[in-house]
């Protein structure tokens, strides 16, 4: 079938919205019709050649909802009709760590993923024409596309009454910081938390906080407008973001620091003060940003003899299969408030203009609308 769908050709250089060719779902596959798909930060990072596990030709997008249009053999759990999320991170149930609550981490097809490929090492994506050159799939999903096709164990099955453009979120930042509170740190009730990174992620993490029951929730950002949302989201108190940021929680908890810690940048030098913010004893500081190519974390060493954790968080921990339905689910009985995440809509025609406005911070997340 023909499908439009934005194509990375060159790094550096704008996608090209074009006609692609998209074969149906062999065994195990299912075909989704997309209804809406979120711009994220890390669409833009492999976008910008920054990215050491980039390629292209591929079409980007990762954030995506819909409706299920057609299945292949041997597909169990979903029927055409059924409304999906789609998943960077799958879950198959049965590989060693999708039986352990230790990761979310499947193993089942990470290595093809990684490849740009299908389960089968191969792709469901080319060029229009005969012996059209295979275009390869972006993190198993693809979605910045009209449809994907993509394995069932990459698709988690959401409340059909839950709107599209809003569930779409939890395929990946949302249910990253979210998952990061929620998991990965697990966060005490009455516990004191602060959150470095006031997009996506970082508010993910302050909501994620606020359902634990923390008791204080700091949120630091640069940005005054993201940390009005930050509110909104359950932080009690708000910081402009700044080399004397651990200075000040360190007074704000008496010299002691936070109990948990979250960093949602990608910039090494918060993570850094992540670290140093965390309390001496037992805090625990929650790394959910993606530095950029060849960064490294500078700690001192000392930070952790004296009892400082630090841990990363891939997809907030969250099992997508399982776990992101009932995110969806909390949403929906207003737990969560993801309205005030959307920004702007635009069309598959202006992604580009998603990027842009990433690059302007010009709000939280920009939202493709497919007719």
């Amino acid at each position: 079938m023909k499908i439009r769908a934005a194509v990375l050709e060159e790094f550096a250089k704008p996608l090209v919205v074009q006609d692609v060719e998209l074969q149906g779902p062999q065994r195990g596959e299912v075909l989704v019709r997309l209804v809406a798909c979120g711009v994220c930060h890390t669409d833009m990072y492999t976008a910008s050649g920054v990215d050491p596990s980039g390629y292209a030709p591929t079409v980007l997008g990762h954030e995506g909802a819909g409706v299920v249009e057609a299945v292949g053999e041997g597909v169990t759990s979903l029927a055409v009709g059924d409304h999906v999320v789609t998943l960077f991170s799958p879950q198959c149930r049965e590989c060693v760590h999708c039986v352990s609550d230790k990761t979310n981490i499947c193993l089942a097809i990470r290595e093809e993923q990684g490849k740009g490929h299908l389960p089968d090492g191969t792709t469901r994506l080319s060029r229009i024409g005969d012996g059209g050159e295979p275009i390869r799939h972006f993190m198993g999903t693809s979605t910045f596309a009209e449809a994907t096709v993509m394995p069932e164990i990459a698709l988690a099955k959401v409340d059909p009454e839950a709107p599209l453009d809003r569930a779409c979120l939890f395929a990946c930042g949302l249910s990253t910081g979210l998952g990061a509170a929620m998991n990965t740190a697990k966060v005490e009730a009455g516990s004191f938390v602060v959150v470095f990174g006031a997009g996506m992620v970082g508010l993910g993490a302050v909501a994620g906080a606020r359902l634990q029951g923390a008791e204080r929730i700091v949120c630091v950002d640069l940005s005054a407008d993201r940390l009005e949302l930050a509110k909104g989201q359950g932080a009690t108190d708000v910081m402009v973001g700044g080399p004397d940021a651990v200075d000040e929680i360190l007074e704000m908890t008496g010299g002691f620091g936070a109990d948990y810690t979250f960093e949602a940048t990608g910039n090494v030098k918060v993570m850094q003060q992540a670290v140093e913010a965390a309390r001496m004893g037992w805090g625990l500081c929650t790394v959910t940003g993606v530095a950029g190519k060849g960064e490294t974390l500078d700690v001192i060493p000392r930070y952790l003899i004296t009892g400082r954790r630090v841990a990363g968080s891939s997809f907030g921990g969250v099992k997508g299969r399982d776990q992101v339905p009932q995110l969806v689910d909390r949403y929906m009985a207003g737990d969560i408030d993801v309205d005030a995440f959307i920004s702007h809509r635009i069309t598959l025609d202006e992604v580009n203009k998603g990027f842009d406005l990433m690059h302007a911070a010009d709000g939280i997340r920009s939202v493709i609308e497919f007719a």
